[in-house]
Parts: structure tokens; C-alpha cells; sequence
């Protein structure tokens, strides 16, 4: 079965939204990851896979990137990102999460936890 998973049309003005009104964590991030700068690995923005958008995806690696600010601190919220994590698992994509903080304080550390989950390097 080859469903098509991503960047739904009915999604496009909604990561387009995402995209313009990025938060400062995700600005600075994408300073360090767009064109290919991570060991030349390909990343996109407000990249939509089924209903969901996540952050940043790296086709290459299969790889998903979200950023969580405060708004991820409430039981709702943080039910809605265990489904949102646990269907894009089981459709074969890694997950990692890093705190808006950790952007912030450590983006060394960050690319480094990024890159580990590569599957070689370049």
C-alpha cells in the first residue's frame, strides 16, 4: 500500500502560516540546519506528514525534529504529542524533541544529538 503521507493540499496555507511566524527557536535552529548544513543533510520547515506538521523533517533520514515551548507543559497537549509521536513512529519515522530552552543555552549539544541520529555520516 503506497499512501501518500505528505503535505497534504488542505495543509499548505497552514505550514505556510507556521513558516512566517516561526518562533525564535525555530529561526535560530533553522540558521544552523537549512541548506544542507548539517553534514549535508536536506531539512525541511513546517513539513506536513498525514494531519500532522511537524517542525523540521529530513527526508533522507526520515528524520523529525520538534521544538516544544511552554504551550507543551499542559496534559492536553502533551497527550496530543504522544499520539502525534506514537502514529509517526509506527509509519516508520524517528522523533526527536528538544525544549525551546535547549535551542537556546545548547545548540552544540543539539546538533550533536541531531546528527547522532543519522543513520551513517557523511
Amino acid at each position: 500500500m503506497n499512501e501518500k503521507l505528505h503535505n497534504w493540499k488542505h495543509l499548505k496555507q497552514r505550514r505556510k502560516e507556521l513558516r512566517n511566524n516561526a518562533t525564535l527557536s525555530e529561526k535560530r535552529l533553522w540558521n544552523f540546519i537549512k541548506n544542507s548544513q548539517l553534514e549535508g543533510r536536506k531539512f525541511r520547515r513546517q513539513h506536513s506528514i498525514a494531519n500532522y506538521i511537524v517542525d523540521f523533517y529530513c527526508p533522507s533520514e526520515k528524520l523529525i525534529i520538534e521544538l516544544d515551548g511552554g504551550v507543551h507543559n499542559n496534559t492536553v497537549n502533551q497527550n496530543h504529542d504522544f499520539e502525534r509521536q506514537g502514529f509517526l513512529v509506527d509509519k516508520g519515522f524517528t522523533v526527536i524533541r528538544f525544549q525551546n530552552s535547549a535551542i537556546k543555552d545548547s545548540i552544540e549539544q543539539v546538533l550533536t544529538e541531531i546528527s547522532n541520529n543519522f543513520a551513517t555520516t557523511t
